[in-house]
This record gives C-alpha cells, structure tokens and sequence, in this order.
C-alpha cells in the first residue's frame, strides 16, 4: 500500500494557534479516513522554533506521521519569480518515488502566491501531486480537526471535461471547414493541426495551393477563429499582393507622409498599420516585390515599419497569414523571393489539397453551395433525382479535372440554382452545364504543343510520343521565327555543329522534318 506524504508550507499566523485552535498543518494529520504517513513543512528559518513546536504538536497528535522540516527561505514571500522559483527548485532536488507514494499539497497555509505557484507546478506535473485544502470545523464545539478536499488536476481523469474539450476542439474544425462534414481523412487532419496551430501560436502561417483551392477562404475562418480564443482583438486585413505594383505599393502597404506622394497628397495610415492587433493576410506574397519583403520582415519580426518619407517607425503588432500557388523555394532559388523571408514564413506551412485529391467531399461541398445559393437567391433550390445523380456522377469522377477547384464548383451549381426552374434542378438544365464546363475547360486547357502540331498534321498527331512532340513543336516555332532553313539549322545545331566536318544544317534539318513528313513550306505557310 502507497504511503500519503504532504507537502505545504508552515502556516505563521494560523499554525501558531493565535486566532483559534484549529492548525491547519496539525489538523490535516488527524483525519481517519486520510492517514498522513509524512508531511514535509517547508518554512524560513525565522521561523524555526515555530516549526519545531509544530513538529512536536503533529508528532503528539498523530504519531504515526513523520514530519520532516524542509528549510525554504524567501526574502518576500510575495515576489511571484522568487516563489516559484524556490518551489520549482525544492520539486527538481525533491526525489518523488510515485510507485510507493502519493504526494498532495497543502493549499491552506503559505501567501496567495505560494498557492499559485503550488497550483501552476501540481497542473504541470512538476510537483506530480494531488491538492489538499483544509478548512476549520464549523461552530465552536470545541473539535479542532476541521474539514479536507482533495482535487485531482489531471484532467485527463475526468471523462465528463474530456468530451467537453472533445467537443469545444470539433467546433474549432467545424468552423476552419465552415461546417462542411468534410470526409478526406487527409484534410481533415490538416485543419486538426491547422487549429493547434493557430490556437496556440501566433507565428506566421503559410498556406500553399492552387487557385480556387480555398486559401483566402481559410485565412478568413483562422482569424475568426483566433478572435473567438482572444488571441487577436483587431480587424483582418486582406491584400491581394498582385494588385500592388510600381511606387505605389510601398505606400499602400506601409503608408506615407504628406505630400510624399505628389503635391497635396495627404497621409496615408497604410495596411499594415490596419492590421494592427489583428491578422494581415498577404495573398500571392510571392508577387511583392524584393524591397517590401525585407520591409514585411522587419515588420513582422520587430512590429516596427517607416512609412514612405518618414523618419520615425511606427508601431504595428500583427499575426500574419501568406498565401501562394508558386513554389517559394523555387523563388528563393531563381533570386525572385527572399530566403530570409520565406525561412521566417516556412515554420508552419499548409498546403490545401486540389480538389480533384478530395473528390469524396464533393457532394458535402455541392450541399454547402446550395445553402450559399439559397442566401444569394433568397430561394430554396434543390436537384431532382436524376439529374442530383447525374451531375454527382459527372463531378466526382476521374476524368473531370475541375482545373479551377472549388472556385469552379461553386460557380457551377451557383448556375445551377440560378437557372433552375421553379426551384428544381432538372437533368436537361445538368447536361446543359456539363457541356458548357467540358467546352470552357477544353479551350482554357489546351496544350499550345498539341494545337500547333494538330494544325500541321491533324490526326497524325496522336502517333507522335509525346517526348517528340514537344521537340518537334520548339524546331517548328524557330521554323517560322528565321528568314531561311540554313538560318533555323545555324540556331537549332549551335553546340553540335563545331565538331562536324559537313556543317550542311539545312540539309539536318529537312531530314528530321521529313521524318514526320513536314517541309519549310507548309510549315512557313501557315
């Protein structure tokens, strides 16, 4: 059987007896339904006679307790660093043996701040104990042992306020999913993590993907979900990065002085200084320029930017959100993004699966559009059998290659419910809109390679591999940039050419058209 050891500090109003006789360090031994077997008293050596009468009124009390004299001594019991401090040091040299005792701390004697820190070490499991608290006896009867609780801080035990987090931790990814059921096992682990994230840090956040994949909409659910865990109380700012060119994007970024912009021209705060205690997010960062990334550094890392013709920083404490389709590393490589920049935004990095990798959220999405839609229109619209099969058919399989993502898929059942008939999305009105997706995204999707060579060849095409087409499709496009076959031979044999004794590159090059039955002719004609 484990052994019950107290620790707590000697109390010096109360243990000495002066204002009743209950003594809360003697009485918290006399309880029969909670044996003490050591108690550890922890005092200043001011206070050492009274310790060792204390000391001498457990042992006469409850003899079967040891107690042990630990001697702490604080020069202001009500400095908070130099309590916990002692206290962390007396846990780190103490030596707990959990297999053959259970520790609890004494909450009833000590300041205000002992009992703090007593708390913060035990919920840290620095001090791996249990609380105690005592109370006096009610009344005057003469009983002198009082009452005790005992509070367990290892949530863990407690089912009832693990389901309660459980539960408070599904909101948080409901609304990063804006209450999509969402069935990719994939990206729902990604908002799991996204939510840890974004509730327990307040680093920068990248979140990579292609267009339409749902970044801006993300960045957008993260800082409502910040501002419900009061991490951030500002306003979100949102800056589409690709709209700020020239001189102007450093004023509309970090503001400027009047006049620094032209005669007249008044102070501008700029967006940074909007964000200010809030969440800035930068939308395709990687098309900031070199100068307003190191300035977006400094900013980030010190709070502080110079507005455009000022000299004097001005202040602004932001959590930012990057977004981006481009690789940044291959930016970084190439001398187009910088390296300190994207190293700071790096630390936590999320891309957003395409929405061909997620097509089992498909049909959680199209019910989520139709709610949208339903707000937009004012109406209620909804499919009917067939074409709900249809299009569902359509939209989740293989060969459906939604380039645009969930941007595309919005706007196709946005006119759907637009167009629908009295409310009801008819298989007609599906089929209608499959053809007009399949044509939008032949002509948005075609290969540049493949239309010039189906202009010159025709069918004839599909019996060239594909490692042949693109080099086939480069000679002909210098066919019709140069003034002569010899010209087009002279660029296309530059490096081979000063090894070959004949140096005939028109007749190199006519050869390898004739392998494909192409001439300068018909290729200069078109």
């Amino acid at each position: 059987m484990k052994k019950n050891v107290v620790i707590g500090f000697l109390g010096i109003q109360l243990d000495a007896g002066k204002k009743r006789r209950w003594r809360p360090s003697i009485a918290v031994t006399q309880h029969g339904s909670f044996p003490v077997h050591r108690i550890e008293l922890l005092y200043d050596r001011a206070f050492h006679r009274l310790a060792s009468n204390v000391k001498k009124d457990i042992e006469d009390a409850s003899p079967a307790t040891e107690v042990l004299l630990q001697q702490v001594d604080l020069r202001d019991p009500w400095d908070f660093q130099e309590v916990y401090g002692a206290l962390f040091d007396f846990a780190r040299d103490y030596g707990f043996d959990e297999d053959r005792e259970d520790y609890f701390v004494h909450l009833t004697t000590g300041t205000h701040v002992a009992q703090i820190c007593w708390f913060l070490l035990t919920e840290s499991r620095h001090v791996p104990a249990k609380l105690v608290q005592t109370s006096p006896p009610r009344g005057d009867d003469g009983e002198v042992t009082g009452r005790y609780n005992i509070v367990d801080l290892d949530l863990s035990r407690y089912d009832a306020l693990q389901q309660r987090f459980d539960l408070i931790a599904e909101e948080y990814n409901a609304l990063l999913k804006a209450g999509i059921e969402t069935r990719n096992t994939a990206f729902n682990s990604l908002i799991e993590r996204i939510e840890l994230v974004a509730t327990n840090s307040d680093a920068p956040l990248l979140l990579l993907g292609d267009t339409g994949t749902g970044k801006s909409e993300l960045a957008e659910r993260i800082y409502e979900l910040k501002l419900q865990r009061r991490r951030v109380k500002g306003r979100l700012v949102h800056v589409n990065c690709a709209t700020l060119k020239g001189e102007r994007a450093m004023s509309s970024l970090f503001g400027h002085r009047r006049g620094t912009m032209g005669t007249g021209s008044p102070d501008r705060r700029g967006l940074l200084r909007e964000a200010d205690g809030g969440v800035l997010f930068l939308d395709e960062i990687n098309e900031l320029g070199l100068d307003e990334q190191a300035m977006i550094l400094h900013a980030v890392e010190t709070g502080r930017f110079l507005a455009v013709g000022s000299d004097h920083e001005i202040t602004s404490r932001f959590q930012l959100i990057a977004g981006t389709n481009r690789n940044l590393g291959q930016l970084v490589s190439e001398g187009k993004f910088r390296p300190d920049l994207y190293a700071r935004l790096n630390l936590w990095t999320f891309r957003l699966p395409s929405l061909t990798e997620r097509r089992e959220d498909i049909e959680p999405n199209i019910e989520f559009e139709l709610n949208r839609a339903e707000k937009l229109l004012g109406n209620r619209v909804g499919f009917n059998v067939d074409a709900r099969a249809r299009y569902l058919d359509f939209a989740v399989s293989p060969a459906t290659p939604w380039p645009g993502n969930f941007r595309d898929l919005g706007a196709s059942v946005q006119r759907l419910c637009t167009l629908a008939p009295r409310g009801r999305i008819t298989l007609t009105l599906v089929e209608q809109e499959i053809d007009a997706l399949e044509s939008q995204w032949t002509s948005a999707l075609a290969n540049p390679d493949d239309t010039l060579l189906r202009d010159l060849l025709g069918d004839r095409t599909d019996e060239i591999d594909v490692f042949d087409r693109v080099q086939l499709a480069y000679v002909i496009r210098m066919c019709r940039k140069s003034p002569s076959l010899s010209a087009t031979g002279r660029v296309l044999f530059a490096a081979s050419r000063a090894s070959k004794t004949s140096r005939n590159d028109a007749d190199r090059l006519k050869k390898y058209l004739d392998r494909f039955d192409l001439n300068w002719s018909a290729i200069t004609a078109e």
